[in-house]
């Protein structure tokens, strides 16, 4: 018997340094040419700061800190894949973007909030609203 379709987890960070925050443009999965931060699937056993922090090392080779949700999205755009996407917000603590994975995502580069680049991944406007109104974001 074939198992089940489930929505995955994901996790989305925003990291912000100096008012800027990170974007990288991807590239080879889903939201090719699309422009957003770091992120990744949610493990067993794994908490969502883990997760954050994890994805960005692994990702962008930064330290963050001062991790905290902001937004909750059921991403179904990118059908037939569909996730459920925890976005958190995070400070810079250290380091400088680098592409550590070079098939998913063509340069790291920090924006300022109004003049972000097009086109956005599907889960970043969202995110956007949050930080534009400081509320919490709830697309279900």
């Amino acid at each position: 018997m074939e198992e089940a379709q489930r929505p995955k987890v994901g996790v989305g960070v925003v990291i912000i340094k100096d008012g800027k925050i990170l974007l990288g443009k991807r590239k080879g999965a889903h939201g090719a040419g699309q422009y957003a931060g770091p992120g990744g699937h949610l493990e067993h056993m794994e908490s969502i700061e883990e997760c954050a922090k994890r994805e960005v090392l692994e990702e962008t080779g930064l330290q963050i800190e001062n991790v905290r949700f902001f937004c909750l999205s059921n991403l179904k755009v990118y059908a037939p894949k569909h996730y459920v996407d925890i976005g958190v917000i995070t400070d810079w603590k250290s380091g400088d973007p680098q592409v550590l994975e070079p098939d998913r995502v063509e340069s790291w580069v920090w924006y300022d909030p109004e003049e972000i680049p097009a086109p956005l991944f599907g889960v970043v406007p969202n995110y956007l609203e949050s930080l534009k109104t400081g509320r919490i974001f709830w697309d279900a």
